[in-house]
Parts: C-alpha cells; sequence; structure tokens
C-alpha cells in the first residue's frame, strides 16, 4: 500500500502529539491507515425531523426542531441536574445535563431555534431527552439530510473530549487526503460478479454515506473483501501444505477389517463410517492429513479414532494418542487397551506421573518399534520421546492445544510428517470454524450411537430445591449415580470453593444413607483419582465436585447431572457437563439450579439447554451471544482481528467469499495473472505478521 498511510497519526490536522498518545494507548490507532480503519459501527440517520406529538417509546434517536422556553436547576450535590423545557408547535418535551451544567446553561438561550438530537425516553408518563446533541437551526442541518457516522471511543477518550464527533471530524479531513491513494484490493472479475462499488467508493461510504442505500453498497464490498482475504489466506497455506509435506501412504485395511468383522462392539452410526470413510481416502492420497473431527460428548470420536489408529498400524506404522489432562489420558487408555488387546496390539501410556523405571522401557519399545500405540499427556511432546516410525498423531480436545505443540509432534519421525487428526467435543458453528480452522479438513460426527436416549434437561429455581433432592433419592433408590457440580471461576475461587464445602455439608445431611465423593482442584491428584475411581466402581452414589470433571470421566451408571448456580456457567461448558451423563441406555436428565434473579443473556442461555440438546444449536447460540473472540480464546484471535464483517450475522457472506477465493487459487495457486495483480499488490504489500489479509496496512 502506499507510504501515506503509515505516516504518525500525529501529523494529522486536529490531532497533534497528546491526542496521539491517547489514540496509540486506548485504541491502537497508529498512523493513518489504523484511523481510516477505524470504522463506525452504526449510523445515525439524520434526514428525518420528528414532531413532540410523534414520539413513541420504541423510537430509535430522533431529530427535533424548536426552542427553549426556560431553563432550571435542579437537586444539589451529585444529584443536581440542568432542565430545560424545550417546544415545538405540537407540545413540549424536557432536555436534562447531568455534566457540564453551568458550561451548558450559558451556552443555550431561550427563543432561539435549535435542532436536538437524543434518546427519547418515557419517564413518570412524560418523554425526556438525556444529554441531547443540541445546535443551532441553520439551512443547513435542516434541508440536508446525512447519516451521521458513530464511532467506538473508550472512557478514558470521553473524558478528554475524543468522542464519536472528534473521529467524525478527523476521519472526514484524512478522507480528503487519503482517497487519491487507495487502491482497487479485487480483480474486475469479482466487482462484475457481484456488481461491487470500487474500493475508494466503498472506504468513503462506510463512514460518510449520503444515503442508506450506499451505506448498504459499501458494507456488502467491505465485508466480502475482509472475509475474501481471510479465506485466501488460509486456503494458501493448506495448498502451501498438501504440496509440501507428504505424508505416509497408509493403504492397508486388513486389520481394520480384522477388527470390524470380529471385535466392534457395537454398531457403527452412518456418520462414523462416513468420517472413517474421510480419513482412509486422506491416508491413501500420499498428502499428510491434517483433519478435524467435530462431534458431540459421546458421539463415538475414540472410536473413529482406533479404527484410523488400526489402518497405520495394519501399513505397518506407529500412533500417539495425546490428550489435554492425566484424567482422560487415563481413560482413554482403559477403552483403548480392551480393543487393542482383543487384535494384539501392544499399548502404551506416558503421562507426567509415568515413573522413570517406566519411562526407560516405553522409550526403548518405541524406538524398537515393539509400542504401537502410545497414549498420554504433553509427556509425548518431549524430546526424548521418539519414534520408530510414528505415522498417525491423535489429539483430542484439540481447543486444549496450540498449533506450536500440534507441530511439534511432526518433529517425531525423520522422513515424513506423521498425519494428524484433531478431535473435539465443542461444537464449532460452521462459520467459525471455516476461519479459524480453515487450514484442516473438517469431519462432523452428528449422531448419537444407537441405544442412547437424548438427555432430558430441566431448570429449577432455588425453591425448588427439595424437589431436587427428591428427584435425585428417587434415582438413586433406582440404582443409579448422580453427580452435582459447583462453579469454580479463579476470580472467586475462595468463594467457590467455600460454596462447594457447604453444598458438600448439606448434601452429606441430606442424604446420610448414601456414600459421597468430593472432587476438587485442591485436592492431590492421587487424593482426586482414587476418589473418582470409588464414583466410577460404583463405591459412592453421589460425585460432588467442581468443573475438574467437564471432561474425563465416563460412567454409564451416572444418569443426573445437577449443575449448581448454573447461571454463572457458559453453555459450551454446561453442554460438556451435561454430556457426561446419558453414557448408558437409561434415561438420563440434567437439572439446572439458579437463583430467582437472572439475566436476560442467562435466561437465554438456560432455555436453549433444556429446548436442545443439539451441539451444533447450542454452539450457534453461545456465538451469538458472546462473540467470536471470547469462544475461540487467545491461540486463535488473530484470525479473527476481524473490522467490518461480522462471523455471526455473515455466515453466507463468508461461504461466497471461501469459494471465490477457491476458484481464483485453483486456476491460479501463485496469483501471477495480470487480472489477479490487484490481489497480489495487497498481500505483498502487507507486513508479514498480518493476519487478517483484508486490511489497508
Amino acid at each position: 500500500m502506499h507510504p501515506f498511510f503509515d505516516r504518525s497519526v500525529e501529523y494529522l490536522k486536529g490531532v497533534g502529539p497528546q491526542r496521539a498518545e491517547t489514540l496509540n494507548k486506548e485504541l491502537q490507532i497508529f498512523t493513518f491507515g489504523d484511523l481510516l480503519q477505524h470504522y463506525p459501527f452504526r449510523h445515525e440517520d439524520r434526514s428525518k425531523f420528528y414532531s413532540i406529538n410523534e414520539l413513541m417509546p420504541n423510537l430509535p434517536y430522533v431529530q427535533l426542531i424548536g426552542e427553549f422556553r426556560s431553563f432550571r436547576i435542579v437537586g444539589i450535590g451529585r444529584k443536581m441536574r440542568l432542565v430545560g423545557t424545550f417546544a415545538d408547535e405540537t407540545g413540549t418535551i424536557e432536555m436534562v445535563w447531568f455534566r457540564g451544567i453551568q458550561w451548558i446553561h450559558k451556552s443555550l438561550s431561550t427563543g432561539v431555534k435549535y435542532v436536538a438530537f437524543g434518546k427519547a425516553t418515557l419517564y413518570n408518563g412524560k418523554f425526556n431527552i438525556a444529554h441531547p446533541e443540541v445546535e443551532v437551526q441553520t439551512e443547513k442541518n435542516t434541508t440536508e439530510g446525512y447519516l451521521q457516522p458513530i464511532y467506538h471511543s473508550t472512557e478514558k477518550m470521553k473524558k478528554k473530549g475524543l468522542e464519536s464527533r472528534f473521529f467524525s471530524k478527523v476521519i472526514k479531513i484524512l478522507l480528503t487526503e487519503a482517497i487519491e491513494h487507495i487502491e482497487e484490493t479485487l480483480p474486475d472479475s469479482l466487482i462484475r460478479q457481484f456488481n461491487f462499488i470500487n474500493k475508494k467508493a466503498a472506504v468513503a461510504a462506510i463512514h460518510f454515506p449520503k444515503t442508506s442505500q450506499q451505506l448498504l453498497q459499501a458494507q456488502n464490498r467491505m465485508k466480502f473483501e475482509e472475509l475474501f482475504f481471510v479465506q485466501l489466506r488460509l486456503i494458501k497455506l493448506k495448498i502451501a501444505r498438501t504440496e509440501k509435506f507428504k505424508g505416509a501412504s497408509l493403504n492397508k485395511s486388513d486389520l481394520l477389517n480384522k477388527f470390524y468383522e470380529k471385535h466392534l462392539p457395537f454398531e457403527l452410526t452412518k456418520a462414523q463410517k462416513r468420517v472413517v470413510k474421510e480419513i482412509y481416502a486422506d491416508f491413501r492420497s500420499g498428502h499428510q492429513m491434517n483433519r478435524l473431527v467435530q462431534g458431540d460428548v459421546g458421539s463415538g470420536k475414540t472410536m473413529v479414532a482406533f479404527l484410523a489408529m488400526l489402518i497405520a498400524i495394519g501399513s505397518g506404522y506407529q500412533c500417539a494418542f495425546m490428550a489435554p489432562t492425566e484424567i482422560l489420558a487415563e481413560q482413554h487408555f482403559k477403552e483403548l487397551r480392551i480393543q487393542a488387546r482383543l487384535i494384539g496390539i501392544h499399548i502404551a501410556r506416558l503421562t507426567g506421573s509415568t515413573p522413570k523405571s517406566e519411562r526407560k522401557i516405553i522409550h526403548e519399545g518405541l524406538m524398537s518399534g515393539v509400542i504401537s500405540m502410545l497414549v498420554g499427556t504433553h509427556a509425548l511432546l518431549e524430546d526424548k520421546v521418539k519414534f520408530k516410525n510414528l505415522g498417525l498423531a491423535v489429539i483430542d480436545e484439540q481447543h486444549r492445544f496450540g498449533v506450536a505443540q500440534r507441530a511439534k509432534l511432526w518433529t517425531k519421525t525423520k522422513d515424513f510428517y506423521p498425519h494428524v487428526l484433531v478431535m473435539t467435543a465443542t461444537p464449532i458453528p460452521r462459520t467459525l470454524a471455516m476461519t479459524l480452522y480453515g487450514d484442516l479438513d473438517i469431519s462432523i460426527i452428528d449422531e448419537l450411537p444407537k441405544g442412547r436416549k437424548p438427555i432430558k434437561t430441566i431448570h429449577y429455581r432455588e425453591k425448588r430445591r427439595l424437589a431436587m433432592f427428591g428427584f435425585l433419592e428417587r434415582e438413586i433408590e433406582k440404582g443409579h449415580q448422580a453427580y452435582i457440580v459447583y462453579p469454580l471461576i479463579e476470580e472467586s475461587a475462595a468463594l467457590d470453593y467455600k460454596d462447594l464445602m457447604d453444598g458438600y455439608e448439606s448434601i452429606s445431611r441430606r442424604f446420610q444413607n448414601y456414600p459421597i465423593s468430593i472432587v476438587h482442584g485442591r485436592m492431590k491428584a492421587e487424593d482426586k483419582e482414587w476418589e473418582m475411581q470409588r464414583f466410577v466402581k460404583g463405591e459412592t452414589k453421589i460425585m460432588v465436585a467442581t468443573t475438574v470433571i467437564e471432561v474425563g470421566v465416563n460412567v454409564p451408571n451416572a444418569t443426573i447431572m445437577a449443575i449448581e448456580n448454573a447461571e454463572r456457567f457458559g453453555l459450551s461448558q454446561l453442554h460438556q457437563l451435561r454430556g457426561r451423563v446419558g453414557r448408558g441406555a437409561d434415561q438420563s436428565h440434567c437439572v439446572l439450579m439458579t437463583g430467582l434473579k437472572l439475566s436476560k443473556e442467562a435466561k437465554t442461555r438456560l432455555s436453549t439447554m433444556v429446548n436442545t440438546t443439539d451441539g451444533f444449536k447450542i454452539a450457534e447460540v453461545d456465538l451469538e451471544l458472546r462473540g467470536p473472540g471470547d469462544l475461540t480464546g487467545t491461540r486463535q484471535s488473530g484470525a479473527l482481528d476481524l473490522l467490518v464483517a461480522d462471523l455471526v450475522k455473515d455466515g453466507e457472506v463468508l461461504k461466497t467469499a471461501r469459494v471465490a477465493a477457491r476458484n481464483i487459487l485453483k486456476t491460479d495457486p501463485e496469483l501471477s495473472r495480470e487480472e489477479n495483480r490487484p490481489i497480489k499488490n495487497h498481500i505483498n504489500s502487507l507486513n508479514q505478521s498480518v493476519v487478517n489479509w483484508g486490511r489497508i496496512s
């Protein structure tokens, strides 16, 4: 891009060094390019004028023409406010100011025509506008209607007078100079195909549109472009990886067929069969596989992974299976060992607590090729863990591991990169998956195994606690077991710990005839394991726990999951916790216990849990409530450094942009054709560390 956009923002008229420093610190705006990309988050319609008698409570911001009849100062101290009675020929309304009272009082007069703008709210049956924008009526502000851009600011900036109007003023100045330096970034073919306006017109209109239609055209163009460049980057990465990284050809299915015919413990669902076929096709392609398998809790991902490992082992290679915690690694090891023994496969486990004497045997077994399957935690990534020929690495709960850790597994073999299969029980909405994991192939297991009954979810408020306890008791009397989970949020760990211990005491008093386990993060690992094992074996009937049981424990006999203070959990966490029950053939229940007062968002989360068990529907609601950044955590947030597009609302634009990016790279992978020069020039002008290729600079 033109060097103009790299100039420091302090050199722009109306900014200067002090304001530039505030912009740097508060909004990371350093250059002209940064400021130009500080886009408005909405526009206010200043083209329409209302009469006072037309006002209604549900109207957005309104614009009035009238004059002040009188002013009065009401209240004392912190409750002091200035009230002005504003009138037109149809009625009166009160204008109220709580800050800057003296200055405002001096600057306004009675008997002068003003244009007032603000949000009209109904108070004691009468309309008022708090802190309206007021300016003397002129021919210009009465006849030339326009859309006013509203920009994000921060509390610190507002105190220094750097509010939305400041941005409106300085960006207008900047645009007059910048417009000639803005270059086209999309090829003519795409502009024609989608009937887009050009880049210069789009940047100008996204700030200062003359009409709503023009604003819409600018938004359509900018959203598409931003998502197009994000997808272009991800697809280029994927093409580069598949061409550069050759994978071992795993094409022998004898071991898989033998297991399938003689030992398969249950019939696979259609979804499981489909995913196994997708993996097998990758194995035979000669390219290194990078596949994400998404599936709800209990959908049978582990069995799919085991069948994939059988193909690898049958083809003469070793496999690694990595889980995020020792408890989960231990559970996977026990489950996989049962199947592995049936077919004569040597399986081992390696975690942080594996003794040195055992480690030595494992290291030797891996190097000699005697051990075909290794299950473990981060311990698998240690430099001294070497394989004779690692063909497949399976990573469970993908979101707990970084890209660097995934890449570390690639160093475990010399001549080729092992195939990588990553699994997650946290369903990700399709739009988010395409953006976060666009460099991976995605498989979805969207079916539960036969015989599984959907979990019934009920919401009880505190006053129905006795009913909840009675329900638990009836289930336990039938021979079943129950979880009771308490929140554990880092900021209030001490408070939460007290809640857990108080809860444990009251449950112990209420259920005196039943043995109870307790598990929480402050316990030593061996104590935690001992308590969990007692519950797994059925020695205890109730497990009181914090969210440490979120992933890992599989107890088919547990049919009740009671979640205390359920309003304090996020949707995905509630869904994960609920998935701890419903593992057997009996009907399972999830009871959400909450206080009486609930926020609007909490009510949405709880009703979503009651109404559906579909993880993908839950993930969509979660995305709408929390936004993409919160769902992904810091590791992948760079991929979501979006300025205009919104993954919640712009799913269709994303799909269109992805198809367009794929088509261009299919015919011109190096972007060397003349028609694609705008794309190439734009990418070349960017800093190498920039993740969002849709940015100006």
